[in-house]
């Protein structure tokens, strides 16, 4: 009579001296305290780590308390570890003095750690239209990838699902699927022009139909907007978009359309950016900054009449 293999009659080790719960305990992930030094930043992270008063806060709470909630990283093929979750956390231990950082380790695609590095900075308070922009762009290409792939029938699973990729992100995102479109448009501005959103200066609508401009158009519109100091209504943005599907946007053109007198124009009265712009949050729309200053003026000239009576 044949032998049978041992490992298949007889019960491992491990189900002879563990009970289940200490089983599952082990499979568990563990959270280990990781030098700083051995973490990469995920390769072209979309989202800034500014030394903004959230950061500050977070470093003292870092530097009374430790880090209270790990960051997720993955083992690299060449050594060390890939942050995928927690650069500001990273940045505000490594400020507060701390050489190491608590950190689950998990093994991960490179299309699984984009969506959740994508994710988990999305539920941030304040998040620039520039780093939206490269977050959703980035997020959408791994989710392409993965549905690309196929399983046992050789159906691919967006085909399967019946939805796109893109409806996919929208699902699982605080912006619709338009906004989305959006703000990936944004991506095909130059790095100038797309600051000027970042500032609040240029509306959104605007930004997205002078995507669809040449670099070389969107360079002329640049130093003609410095030489105007105004920027282009969504009306104007669309002109300059059609002139240039014509191949006829000239910085000529591009004046004349900038000089036409916008519906319902007021005189305004403009502060330079630069003079106020620590007061408020990179990213604050410009008609919240301009609220602002109005409830700050109206509540300065309620004291001069109070201390004048």
């Amino acid at each position: 009579m044949a032998k049978n293999n041992a490992g298949s009659l007889l019960t491992s080790v491990d189900e002879l001296f563990t009970t289940q719960a200490e089983r599952d305990e082990a499979q568990r992930e563990a959270v280990r305290d990781i030098p700083i030094a051995d973490i990469s930043d995920f390769p072209d992270h979309p989202f800034q780590v500014r030394m903004d008063d959230d950061m500050n806060r977070m470093v003292e709470s870092i530097t009374e308390y430790g880090v209270m909630v790990p960051a997720l990283v993955r083992p690299k093929a060449n050594g060390g570890y890939e942050m995928i979750a927690g650069h500001r956390r990273k940045a505000a231990a490594r400020t507060a003095g701390k050489t190491h950082l608590p950190c689950i380790v998990r093994d991960l695609t490179d299309e699984e750690a984009t969506i959740i590095m994508v994710d988990s900075n999305l539920q941030r308070e304040t998040i620039l239209p520039s780093e939206k922009a490269f977050a959703y762009k980035m997020k959408l290409d791994a989710m392409r990838r993965q549905g690309s792939r196929t399983d046992l029938t050789s159906v691919p699973v967006g085909q399967k699902l019946g939805i796109t990729s893109r409806e996919l992100l929208a699902d699982n995102s605080p912006d619709s699927t338009t906004q989305i479109q959006r703000y990936i448009r944004l991506t095909n501005l130059t790095p100038e022009l797309l600051q000027l959103v970042d500032d609040g200066r240029m509306a959104m609508r605007p930004a997205v139909e002078l995507s669809y401009l040449t670099e070389k158009e969107q360079q002329d519109l640049l130093e003609l907007i410095e030489l105007e100091e105004c920027t282009p209504s969504h009306a104007q943005a669309i002109k300059m978009r059609k002139f240039s599907q014509m191949q006829q946007l000239t910085p000529e053109v591009i004046l004349s359309i900038l000089q036409e007198t916008k519906p319902n124009q007021k005189e305004k009265f403009q502060i330079p950016r630069d003079r106020i712009s620590k007061f408020f949050k990179p990213g604050t729309p410009a008609q919240n900054i301009e609220d602002t200053i109005v409830k700050a003026l109206e509540l300065y000239r309620k004291r001069q009449r109070e201390q004048n009576r």
